[in-house]
């Protein structure tokens, strides 16, 4: 996952908590729940499918490589070996920090 997927699922985040701020006498946790479940999980998925897809175009790339192909040279291999390293440390500290968000609110007396 790149900076800009890691800062749009942070935007909406910060997004969601002013909305729950400022929601009125309605049904605030069926509006939080709702909004929470369609914007945040959506990015969420997309930023994963991201991640796999920039894994497998390289290994498919390496794979190329490897057999001979003329089209594929050895920097395109890095390049994109290096880009799918960096989108995984980064969905990887995302959800790091869910589960540190999650442990923080279960530790929270009530």
């Amino acid at each position: 996952m790149n900076d800009l997927a890691i800062n749009s699922v942070l935007s909406q985040m910060r997004a969601l908590r002013a909305q729950s701020s400022g929601l009125g006498a309605g049904s605030p946790a069926t509006a939080i729940n709702g909004a929470a479940h369609a914007n945040f999980s959506d990015t969420l998925k997309g930023a994963l499918n991201s991640v796999a897809e920039s894994q497998n175009a390289s290994s498919s790339l390496a794979s190329r490589f490897e057999l001979g192909d003329d089209s594929v040279s050895l920097s395109d291999v890095m390049l994109a070996g290096a880009k799918s390293q960096v989108q995984f440390r980064g969905a990887v500290e995302v959800r790091n920090r869910l589960v540190a968000a999650y442990q923080d609110v279960m530790n929270m007396p009530i």
